[in-house]
Order: C-alpha cells, then structure tokens, then sequence
C-alpha cells in the first residue's frame, strides 16, 4: 500500500502543480515552454494557470471551445507525468503539438505529418505495458486533425511515427565526434521501407497511455528536417498549434453529433445529408 508521502494524487498535482479546475477536457501537449505563448495566439482568450520546470499550462477557448496547453519538455519520461497529471484533474483527450524529422522524401519541410500510430522505439510506453502493444491514435482525434489541416489549406501526410529516447543515436544521427550507434543505418533503412514517415520523441508515449487509461490522444508535428533532402529549416513552426486548436473545436463538434444521434461512436454517416 502507498504511504501518504509517496501518493502523487493530491489536489494540486505534483510536477504540474495543476488542479480540477485549471484544465479544460481537451490539452495540447507541446514540448517546449515557450510555444505555449504561440499556441495560444490563436485561441479567443487564455490565462496562464500554471507554471513549474518544464510545464507550463493555460486554459481557454478556441472558437468558443475551452481548451488547454500544457508543456512537456523533451521525451517519453516528461510526457507521461504530464498526461498521468492532467488526465487526474479531469482532461480526457490529447493533441502531441511540435515538430519532427521527416525520413521519407515526400514530407517537405514546413508539411505537417498527422500520426495514425507509433512505433514504440522508446522506452517509457514499456514501463507500462508489453511492447507488442499498439501506440495507435484515437481516430476521432485523426479525423479532426484532418478535418482542420484541409480548412487551414496545409500540406499533411498521414501515417506512421517513429518515437525515440535520443535525438541523435535514437533517431540514426551521428553523436559527439561523430559517434555512430551500432545498427543506425539499418534501422532507419528498415523504418523507411516499412513506410514510417517521421521521427519525433513523445508521441508513442502519449498514445500508448492514453490507450491503456481510456482516454483519446493523437500527434501533428511540423516537419523541420528531412533526413533524405538533408534539409534542416524551422519553417511553419505555428502550423501545428494551429491545426491542433483548429481540431479541438472540431472534436467538439463531433462529440456533440455523437450525443444527439445516440451513437456509440463518431463516424461519416453522420456528417453526410441524404
């Protein structure tokens, strides 16, 4: 049994020092800080209600829909504290909002690459459960990802992530001096023949748990670099956050067409006239 001195579910939470009424039901989960400020330009009003190491949250609505972001700093480890912390204090549904390395020629720099699933390449979702587990991503979330990127006019690509513990080794790059990790040049070769289409470093995690709680998540990340171009450019670095918020409102949208048609799950049929 936890003593009270080990138990983390106290009112405001530990590491993101958030409570029940801070948060909305649906968070974007960036990983640096300071995009928090730039997901939130988009939103019709926001406070900041929270702020401690690397977490930074605000709340407020986006097109009339309430709405959070919560920072998660870098990886698999971080990103499951928040998602644990924010899923405690009510939230149910989760956006991975950042930027990625694309490693198939086709996802350009500036493109935003809509995660249907995850290949578990790091090491936090196996903390939890088997790694024959899917990372999959909640279609409802996909479908609204989707359903903004087309509004916004963005180019997107939909498929499988690759999420790593390292920036360097894990995702085939070379380290200090040129360190080179045993295998790295199979191992993307065989990401890209299988048709992974990016690198990121929290996305696997986020779904994983999200799954395994019952909850929804999904991931847009912004392509930075293209690791077959050999391109590297911060371009369109607002692009996800906006998609992602844009999302959110459609999510709305699409539970409430869930509720009054008395469905067991949102599906087309109920966006289409007859």
């Amino acid at each position: 049994m936890t003593s009270d001195s080990e138990d983390p579910n106290d009112d405001v939470q530990y590491h993101l020092e958030v409570s029940e009424d801070d948060v909305a039901d649906s968070v974007l989960l960036p990983g640096n800080p300071e995009r928090v400020e730039k997901v939130v330009d988009y939103w019709d009003d926001h406070d900041i209600v929270a702020e401690h190491r690397e977490y930074r949250t605000a709340t407020g609505t986006h097109d009339g829909t309430p709405i959070s972001v919560t920072s998660t700093g870098i990886g698999g480890p971080s990103a499951a504290i928040a998602l644990e912390e924010l899923a405690r204090v009510g939230a149910d549904s989760f956006i991975r909002v950042g930027s990625c390395g694309a490693i198939q020629e086709e996802a350009s720099i500036g493109d935003l690459v809509i995660t249907t699933g995850a290949v578990r390449q790091e090491g936090t979702s196996k903390e939890y459960v088997r790694e024959d587990y899917p990372a999959s991503a909640d279609h409802r979330i996909v479908s609204a990802l989707v359903a903004a990127a087309e509004e916004l006019g963005y180019d997107y690509h939909l498929g499988v992530t690759c999420s790593t513990d390292s920036f360097y080794a894990g995702q085939s790059r070379p380290g200090f001096e040129d360190f080179e990790a045993s295998g790295s040049d199979e191992r993307i070769a065989a990401l890209q023949e299988a048709g992974v289409l990016n690198f990121e470093m929290e996305a696997a995690t986020i779904l994983t748990l999200a799954n395994l709680y019952g909850l929804r998540a999904g991931a847009v990340c912004t392509v930075y670099a293209n690791r077959v171009t050999g391109e590297f450019r911060t371009e369109g670095e607002r692009k996800a956050a906006k998609c992602a918020s844009l999302a959110v409102s459609y999510l709305a949208e699409m539970d409430a067409a869930v509720e009054e048609a008395d469905a067991d799950g949102w599906h087309a049929g109920l966006s289409i006239d007859r």
